[in-house]
């Protein structure tokens, strides 16, 4: 049975830092660890990489051939690894016996709370490889100044928690530079805790473009949401929230 994280957010919510510093960190504890980019636009990894998308197909010769955008060039991405799963199985297999695995994915977030491709291809790997992923949503913490965007990261945090049908944990990336973004409404905890949604209602009607939604906004949410820091990692710790695991990486 091999564990392994398979690590999705937003483009710029630092997945790639994210998997840089984690396989630092299991690396570090003596843990074997293998990062496995699935992002076909990502061509500057700082990572070591054991298996690289791009060895099969690359994002430019997508847009180049097909006369797609990035967009669509990345769900073409997606359906041709699904249809050549047997590539990506035949690069884990010599990676089965005792490595932890780091999935790190496109930023595109349609799919994974809309398209199918990527949650067929962690499901077909689950499968026949026995694999138990867990799925890292990063949330970029500047998100929290802003009391619309915030609500709509949780929306999109747990339509995702739904469609992959994974385990599920929210972290909040780039917590070191959110003094950076200005004074919270709330401290950090009402954030990473999501408490009682409802004491936002007054910021979400300062702004025009939220305040229409803002009676639509419900008391209690299904999303709890970690921090990580990528300056120091001492210390990982995992606790229990109310129904979900939220995991703080406390790298202070």
């Amino acid at each position: 049975m091999v564990f392994g994280q398979v690590v999705i957010g937003p483009p710029g919510s630092g997945k790639t830092t994210y998997c840089n510093g984690m396989s630092q960190f299991l690396k570090l504890i003596g843990r074997k660890v293998a990062v496995i980019n699935l992002d076909p636009a990502n061509d500057a990894l700082p990572y070591e990489c054991a298996v690289n998308i791009e060895d099969l197909i690359k994002l430019s010769d997508v847009m180049l051939e097909h006369s797609l955008g990035p967009n669509g060039g990345l769900v073409y991405c997606m359906d041709y690894l699904e249809k050549n799963i047997d590539w990506l199985e035949s690069k884990l297999e010599p990676l089965l016996k005792d490595h932890y695995l780091l999935f790190d994915f496109p930023g595109q977030v349609e799919l994974f709370f809309l398209h199918s491709n990527a949650k067929k291809v962690i499901s077909k790997l689950i499968k026949k490889m026995n694999l138990r992923l867990t799925a890292v949503h990063l949330v970029d913490a500047h998100l929290c100044s802003d009391p619309g965007k915030y609500v709509s990261a949780l929306l999109l945090s747990l339509s995702t928690m739904l469609h992959l049908e994974l385990p599920h944990i929210n972290v909040l990336s780039k917590i070191d530079l959110i003094e950076s973004y200005g004074k919270l409404a709330f401290n950090l905890d009402f954030y990473t805790d999501v408490q009682d949604l409802s004491y936002l209602q007054y910021h979400l009607d300062q702004d025009p473009r939220s305040a229409k939604y803002s009676r639509y906004i419900p008391d209690k949410s299904l999303v709890d949401i970690g921090m990580a820091n990528k300056l120091k990692m001492e210390s990982l710790m995992c606790t229990k929230g109310t129904g979900l695991l939220s995991c703080k990486l406390l790298f202070y």
